[in-house]
């Protein structure tokens, strides 16, 4: 990809997720996004059977997982969940 990473933006139940997270695990989860924006379509297709959703994407490391929207036209990344079994 060249250019700049896309910008992240938080739906506010991800948000509230990511404030009640350990701190080791809320790195974890900017270390992934960090890897989302550089490369947004870097990680599976959240439903790979639906042709439409293909801007949907998920990341699953260990017990934690992310769930984001690959928003082109103003390139960002918006994190719809987060979610950690932990």
């Amino acid at each position: 990809m060249t250019g700049q990473p896309y910008a992240v933006r938080f739906s506010a139940p991800a948000a509230k997720t990511l404030d009640a997270l350990p701190e080791h695990i809320e790195d974890t989860v900017w270390d992934v996004l960090d890897a989302a924006a550089s490369e947004p379509w870097g990680f599976r297709q959240f439903n790979s059977d639906d042709p439409e959703s293909g801007d949907v994407r998920y990341a699953a490391v260990g017990q934690l997982s992310l769930t984001h929207w690959v928003n082109r036209p103003l390139r960002r990344l918006s994190v719809l969940a987060i979610t950690w079994l932990g």
